[in-house]
């Protein structure tokens, strides 16, 4: 019997012959915790008495989840965690620099065929780029730093293919937010998913990040995209060169597989307050928002910013709304000043704030207030999610969420598409 590709990437990683269900202890090729998971870390790697950070070069602490600090008792954290980026020589990305797991990314820590874990639960991501990264806590990441090494249960791995073409103004976000809804949060718990299908192979590598990245929402461990040239091509930007990637047997056994054709897929909607909470918006009401997010590691990549920008562009937004942009990264923040995304932003009435995690994370930027609707690019739309359990929480497209914050209530974005 052939073998899935995480079957294959434990393999590699135990150093013998796996299959789902087998529990194993396996190397682990890359480490991250942000600054709301990365402090219990340390105090735990110190209480197990660590004196070194084993592969300490490919760790990485990421202040992002609130930063700049608001209060002290942030700060102080802060310092705890660049004090032993310091002392152990890991890797450290600055108040800043972006969110986490788009500065792993751009840092090239994510590789084909690698095995990755982070102290946050959209650690999936990573697997855009054809790799197993999973989310797990605290105390298994200081494990990890101090053996180099984590147990596993091999998932078993269903495989969804996606196939027919995209209606205009139906992006990536459409398609996660599609299969939430369909699965729903528990629906595939502890399985890695595989992707493939006509669409996967025509989605640029910020459109798999963004259906990696919630794959989770499904109760899933991994989200796994397929390596082809366009893998190849965002490594290469970051200067490094792979030409080969993990693909799965073509006798590999998988529990499940999923066909979907969507071509008839319109824009879609995740309403308060849980994410499968999802429907088409042509069966959403047109509730008026106070709020529009563009932003997280969910949607705050260049291409979302180009498609919110390009729809924006000579409009205003809607008298009441407040419309806040956070882009994922300071390299993708450079880059949308260079091509004048952020000038069409302000232009009309947005704001624009530090890359990071930003108003998602509820602790510093952008908080509502009671009974506030919020329509957001985020992944997660619980109840005091953005700070406040009395406010209302849409999850949306970039092209959905900027074409609310125009008309001032949930929109269709073609109402704005030539």
């Amino acid at each position: 019997m052939g073998k899935t590709i995480s079957e294959k990437i434990f393999s590699n990683h135990s150093g013998k012959s796996v299959k789902a269900g087998d529990i194993v202890v396996a190397r682990v090729d890359a480490l991250m915790g942000q600054d709301g998971t990365a402090p219990l870390a340390i105090r735990v790697f110190e209480e197990l008495g660590g004196k070194k950070v084993i592969n300490n070069e490919k760790v990485l602490l990421v202040l992002d989840h609130s930063a700049p600090p608001p209060n002290e008792g942030v700060a102080n954290l802060h310092k705890l965690m660049r004090d032993f980026a310091e002392k152990y020589e890991t890797q450290l990305s600055e108040i800043g620099e972006g969110v986490c797991h788009q500065v792993f990314m751009e840092r090239g820590l994510a590789l084909p065929g690698s095995l990755i874990i982070g102290a946050d639960s959209h650690t999936c991501t990573y697997g855009a780029l054809n790799c197993f990264a999973t989310g797990v806590g605290s105390s298994e990441l200081a494990s990890a730093m101090y053996t180099g090494k984590l147990w596993f249960k091999v998932p078993e791995t269903v495989k969804i293919i996606l196939n027919g073409k995209l209606r205009k103004g139906v992006s990536a976000k459409d398609i996660i937010l599609y299969l939430v809804g369909y699965f729903k949060a528990d629906g595939l718990t502890y399985k890695a998913v595989e992707f493939e299908g006509e669409i996967i192979m025509e989605l640029s590598m910020d459109g798999r990040a963004t259906i990696a990245n919630m794959v989770v929402e499904m109760g899933a461990k991994a989200g796994i995209m397929p390596f082809d040239e366009k893998t190849k091509e965002f490594l290469k930007e970051i200067g490094i060169y792979i030409e080969e990637g993990v693909f799965s047997d073509k006798d590999a056994n998988f529990s499940a597989i999923y066909t979907f054709d969507l071509s008839n897929l319109e824009p879609q909607i995740a309403l308060p307050h849980k994410v499968d909470n999802v429907y088409p918006i042509s069966s959403v009401d047109r509730v008026k928002i106070q709020e529009a997010y563009l932003g997280t590691c969910t949607n705050g990549r260049l291409e979302d910013l180009r498609l919110s920008a390009e729809l924006l562009k000579g409009k205003r937004i809607a008298k009441g709304v407040r419309m806040i942009v956070a882009p994922a990264s300071k390299k993708i923040y450079l880059q949308a000043l260079k091509e004048g995304l952020i000038e069409i932003f302000l232009s009309a009435g947005a704001v624009v704030v530090n890359p990071g995690c930003g108003p998602c994370v509820g602790t510093h930027q952008g908080v509502p207030a009671d009974g506030e609707n919020i329509i957001s690019t985020a992944n997660r739309n619980f109840k005091g999610r953005m700070g406040n359990n009395k406010a209302f929480i849409y999850l949306a497209s970039p092209l959905t969420v900027t074409a609310s914050a125009i008309k001032g209530e949930i929109a269709n974005p073609l109402e704005f598409i030539d």
